[in-house]
């Protein structure tokens, strides 16, 4: 329950088997024929966050969008619309649109990243591959932004407060922190399995849980933290510093669009790029230094989704 955002749950298959063979058509609208493989193609090329949708619960809709979109597109083509001169620079504006945003995908997953860029991030944000696994137990205050557990009488801050207290001291006293905690901790997710939270890392979790988590001593039960929540009792089982072998890959990930557009940099300044002062206004200032890690996005469409 401290966890800063909860992922959402995977969209449920629609019931309709999946089709293995990539070659088989699937749609076909008059003449046209698009098989499976074709498909999964255009699903491909949907934002991250509609894919799934498209797969399952909403393949359907998205197939019924697909033959509207090549009726509409044939139409116009008949009516000749694609050859107007608004439609014809929109056209172009797209397909320049569409190329950047490749060109500059290929450069991030072609681009070599050194050793030592490696080796100096890591170095540097070494916060950033702390790991720790711990347990809580939450005592829900009154108005909390989670579901009361049922049964359960709704608590003052004072009352959680004074719950919470008391139940360290048992745990202290010899009882047993998981049990304690499939018994009496709110967060019944994690309560179930003895308060068991797994492994996480900074940003993962709200603010205090996270500031008194990773500033408490392995096998030490925290005084109670407050939390939008509630209260909690976090019991830190081990807090390690991932190896750089481990994260040589992520840390890669995150330095590759810097890298790629630095790329992109060298190109501007290869061509004879000119922008009309008096039109555009001064060109700004140089990047501060702490810009040069921030990833800079190839064009994209005003319209289009992220």
């Amino acid at each position: 329950m401290p966890r800063a955002q909860t992922p959402l749950a995977p969209s449920v298959a629609s019931p309709a088997a999946s089709v293995s063979d990539p070659n088989k058509v699937i749609i076909t609208i008059g003449d046209q024929k698009i098989t499976a493989g074709q498909y999964e193609e255009l699903i491909a090329a949907l934002p991250a966050q509609y894919q799934a949708a498209a797969r399952g619960a909403g393949k359907r809709a998205f197939a019924e969008r697909i033959v509207e979109l090549k009726l509409l597109s044939r139409e116009a083509q008949n009516r000749k619309i694609d050859e107007e001169p608004k439609v014809k620079e929109e056209i172009e504006f797209q397909r320049d649109n569409l190329l950047a945003q490749a060109m500059f995908e290929s450069l991030q997953s072609s681009i070599k990243v050194d050793d030592a860029a490696v080796e100096k991030y890591y170095n540097e944000h070494q916060s950033e591959f702390e790991v720790l696994k711990a347990r809580h137990i939450l005592i829900r205050v009154k108005g909390a932004p989670m579901q009361a557990v049922a049964g359960k009488p709704e608590l003052t801050d004072e009352e959680a407060l004074a719950k919470a207290q008391a139940l360290r001291k048992r745990i202290l006293a010899g009882e047993d922190f998981a049990t304690i905690a499939k018994a009496e901790s709110d967060d019944k997710g994690s309560g179930a399995q003895g308060g068991e939270l797994g492994e996480f890392r900074r940003g993962m979790m709200v603010p205090p849980f996270e500031q008194a988590a990773f500033a408490a001593k392995v096998g030490e039960i925290t005084e109670p933290v407050k939390s939008p929540f509630g209260y909690h009792l976090i019991l830190v089982e081990s807090h390690m510093e991932k190896p750089l072998a481990d994260v040589r890959g992520d840390i890669e990930k995150k330095l590759r669009p810097a890298l790629a557009s630095q790329e992109v940099a060298a190109l501007r300044k290869s061509a004879n790029i000119t922008l009309d002062e008096s039109f555009f206004g001064p060109a700004p200032a140089p990047a501060t230094p702490a810009s040069a890690i921030r990833p800079a996005p190839a064009p994209t469409s005003t319209g289009a989704p992220k």
